[in-house]
């Protein structure tokens, strides 16, 4: 029996390469907040024809990330306080739904790489990483997230979160009051010890207390 190990090799498509580049550049404020953006010059950038951009910045458009202006003119959106804490919810009872969800599916390996993302975050913190600190965040919830096996929880997530992590990078400085890395340990315990309601409850604390932290007020 011939072996079959020569199979087709998935990778993404020109255009989904063009929309997650661009979506990091504008969640990373590298693209700032109000920039105008141009498909002609983003495709001499990229090196492409301005077919993939002009489908990136629609999908962008239509996650409120880029807007367009009369006259065509498009742009990244600002920074919205009162909108990202309307996401912070959202975000919150998500990933406390996922946590619930989860608990009882996670297995040692599972918590052992939550707790390495932990102490990643504490790590990234302690040096004012901002880009360590959200990817080690986003790791550390995302095991929960990718263990439930629902889909639409990550697609809902995948729209929700940018608006949020948009506002970490614009207001790193205020991560010095961050209580993450010790919310992380006692939802680890309430993994640990199956109580799935506790984890949830603590999950949604853990990003409304954040959102509380980044906006200064309540949510």
């Amino acid at each position: 029996m011939k072996a079959n190990s020569i199979k087709p090799i998935a990778r993404p498509t020109l255009r989904e390469q063009v929309y997650h580049q661009l979506k990091t550049a504008i969640i990373t404020l590298e693209l700032e907040p109000g920039q105008r953006v141009k498909d002609s010059e983003l495709a001499d950038r990229f090196g492409v024809s301005r077919t993939p951009v002009r489908e990136a910045l629609k999908r962008l458009e239509d996650e409120g990330l880029v807007e367009t202006a009369p006259g065509s003119l498009t742009r990244v959106t600002q920074l919205y306080e009162e909108e990202a804490k309307h996401a912070f919810t959202v975000v919150a009872i998500l990933h406390a739904l996922a946590a619930r969800l989860a608990t009882p599916l996670l297995e040692q390996a599972d918590i052992l790489l939550m707790e390495h993302c932990n102490a990643e975050l504490e790590q990234a913190l302690a040096a004012k990483d901002i880009v360590g600190a959200v990817e080690a965040d986003d790791q550390f919830h995302d095991i929960a997230v990718q263990k439930t096996g629902n889909r639409e929880i990550v697609l809902a997530l995948e729209r929700v979160l940018p608006k949020i992590r948009r506002l970490e990078f614009g207001k790193f400085g205020t991560f010095e009051g961050s209580t993450s890395v010790e919310q992380h340990r006692e939802i680890l315990r309430a993994i640990k010890s199956g109580e799935s309601k506790k984890a949830s409850d603590l999950v949604e604390e853990n990003w409304l207390s954040l959102g509380r932290l980044l906006t200064g007020g309540r949510i």
